[in-house]
């Protein structure tokens, strides 16, 4: 059974909560687990707006340190706190963001009662920052006005599933099934060849979704993002601003789907918009042209992380 991958939307604005729109943040949901990309200010009321579950939250992942991607999480981990949470809890961001959390408790003279874990991103390359039984979280280097990641959801194949009919026909050995589930032919002693194809139903593509938080127009990242099943990437500006985009090291919604594009995307989500607008219409317009499966992120939507046909 395929687990579900989906990416619910917390916020999607930028710098200035307006028009209804929150800042930055979503649920990333993989079968049980929940992962938390981002923790805009509001963050935590959004989460129970939208009924998430946040004490399966065990791993929050920071992209930046401008406060529109951060400012939520001090009150994210304080709530933990007053409701008693024992669970370990990882946060995974940038230089400097330890010190912030461990500076705001020290001063308010707060302990918390449940091991607080961070891991620190780099911007040099690929890595692997979460490795879990079904998926992994890596992170990869955007280019913004200071130290910036955006981070990759990769499946990883689980075990196959048996062909019952096939089974019940030619029945084999315990250790056998044991091999052929785990994607590998199996040798019997008496030399026949147990070939997986004969007894497991092919496997689905391993699915990936991706997530550009903040960014100048950056065509180096497509490497990382090769053939994603959706990419979340910001569109802060129309291109009638694209040298506003350029100065303050954004995107346009033209210029996400080209991003998307070039990487081979199956999906595109653009997010992080301009408080100068209200209405999207037009953002949208400018980015099916140039990739037509596009879509305007909605704030309490969810998404389906959807495997290749």
């Amino acid at each position: 059974m395929i687990p579900d991958f989906e990416v619910t939307i917390l916020g999607n604005t930028s710098s200035i909560p307006v028009h209804g729109r929150n800042h930055t943040s979503q649920v990333i949901r993989f079968g049980q687990e929940l992962l938390l990309l981002d923790c805009g200010e509001g963050t935590q009321m959004q989460l129970r707006k939208y009924k998430i579950k946040t004490s399966r939250i065990n791993h929050i992942f920071i992209s930046h340190l401008h406060g529109d991607h951060y400012l939520g999480l001090i009150g994210l981990l304080s709530s933990y706190n007053l409701s008693k949470r024992t669970s370990p809890l990882t946060i995974y961001g940038p230089p400097g963001l330890n010190d912030i959390i461990t500076t705001n408790f020290r001063w308010s003279n707060t302990k918390l009662g449940y091991p607080l874990t961070f891991v620190q991103t780099s911007t040099e390359g690929s890595n692997i920052l979460l490795d879990a039984p079904s998926f992994t979280v890596s992170s990869f280097p955007l280019k913004h006005r200071l130290p910036t990641t955006g981070f990759l959801i990769t499946e990883k194949p689980g075990l196959r599933s048996l062909i019952k009919k096939k089974l019940e026909e030619n029945p084999i050995p315990v250790d056998a099934i044991q091999s052929l589930r785990l994607g590998n032919n199996f040798m019997m002693e008496n030399g026949n060849l147990i070939q997986v194809s004969e007894y497991t139903y092919p496997m689905h593509s391993m699915r990936k979704y991706a997530f550009c938080s903040d960014t100048i127009f950056d065509p180096s990242i497509t490497k990382f993002l090769e053939q994603v099943d959706l990419l979340y990437h910001e569109s802060t500006f129309l291109t009638a601003e694209e040298a506003r985009a350029a100065e303050t090291f954004h995107s346009t919604s033209a210029q996400a789907a080209q991003i998307a594009s070039l990487s081979g995307a199956k999906s595109l989500l653009l997010g992080h918009f301009s408080s100068r607008y209200k209405e999207l219409g037009q953002m949208h317009q400018e980015a099916i042209q140039v990739f037509p499966n596009s879509i305007i992120s909605e704030e309490g939507q969810t998404y389906p992380v959807n495997p290749a046909v």
